[in-house]
């Protein structure tokens, strides 16, 4: 580049950052077309006559989260960073501050909002300041475990947040696994429950987190599937589950004699909400949330940089790995 070209965009790049001037009065002092200062300005970036640097902020987390979104289609993304020597309950605070202040985003007047349980969204809820909205309904999206502490439990979430956003809510009254397909299929079809089935076609948003692979070694939750239950499970390699809906590494849906017991939204229903979060981390879950992204269930994801680093490497791809 020659020097005269050289002094010219370093000028333009001094009059517009560091003086402020508008591109307009950078174009009228200067003779050069505005949309010609535009490219100018673009120019002295590239060459590297401006470099610019954000303070306080490590910036290759936001290329990160670029990356992702782009990569899996996502419409909104925060990655939090691993802090040396943090503890897991520290993480989980910060993770869950980040997801409670997504949803906030997501959340307007009118809006019809299904939730799943657990303990990652009863943090979320408990981090979850008060907005005041109008005509905000909140529902189930599954039916709860048949044992759980009662602040992780669909009803107690719902209830919360209803009185966090000046909503309401719906309960559900019924164990998410059923003993058998005809018990779930009394349930699904009972009056008392259309209502809800309806509500889950109408969802606005939805708020879920992500199960990993089944460990018979802790089953907290999952004492109400049986030991054939999980036999089938890993014969056909479930890696993950939202709602109890479990899914093999492409997303798709595994088990049908399981899904067939489930009182909860279906994978299909939930991918058609507009606007869906999942919040999960751990690098035990990195390859369900992989296969939750490839399916494309949610649009929305909170997690750590470990857990993400953890599943693009599964994905092949080490792009943001040093050598």
């Amino acid at each position: 580049m020659k020097n005269e070209r050289k002094k010219l965009l370093a000028k333009i790049a001094y009059l517009y950052y560091i003086e402020e001037r508008s591109q307009s009065d950078i174009a009228a002092e200067t003779g050069i077309y505005r949309t010609t200062i535009s490219r100018m300005l673009a120019e002295a970036k590239k060459e590297g006559i401006v470099k610019i640097e954000i303070e306080d902020f490590d910036t290759r987390l936001f290329h990160l989260e670029n990356y992702v979104k782009e990569k899996y289609g996502l419409k909104g993304i925060e990655i939090v960073s691993n802090l040396v020597d943090e503890s897991p309950a520290d993480l989980e605070e910060r993770l869950a501050q980040a997801a409670a202040g997504m949803l906030r985003g997501l959340i307007k007047d009118n809006d019809k909002v299904g939730f799943s349980w657990g303990k990652s969204l009863s943090l979320l809820v408990e981090h979850s300041s008060s907005k005041h909205l109008t005509n905000v309904h909140f529902f189930p999206l599954a039916g709860g475990p048949s044992h759980i502490h009662a602040r992780y439990h669909v009803n107690t979430l719902i209830y919360s947040m209803a009185g966090k956003y000046h909503g309401d809510c719906r309960f559900m009254n019924s164990t998410i696994i059923q003993e058998d397909e005809q018990l779930a299929n009394g349930i699904l079809d009972s009056k008392y429950f259309e209502d809800l089935k309806s509500s889950w076609q109408e969802l606005d948003v939805a708020v879920v987190g992500i199960g990993g692979q089944v460990d018979t070694r802790n089953r907290q939750w999952l004492d109400m599937l049986t030991s054939e239950d999980f036999l089938a499970l890993e014969s056909q390699d479930a890696v993950g589950e939202i709602c109890c809906r479990f899914f093999n590494k492409k997303g798709d849906m595994v088990y049908q004699h399981l899904q067939n017991r489930t009182i909860a939204i279906s994978l299909e229903n939930l991918k058609k909400v507009p606007l869906s979060l999942a919040f999960a981390y751990g690098s035990q879950k990195s390859a369900a949330i992989l296969a939750v992204l490839r399916a494309g269930y949610v649009n929305h994801l909170v997690t750590d940089e470990a857990t993400i680093l953890k599943m693009l490497d599964l994905d092949g791809d080490r792009s943001f790995f040093t050598s």
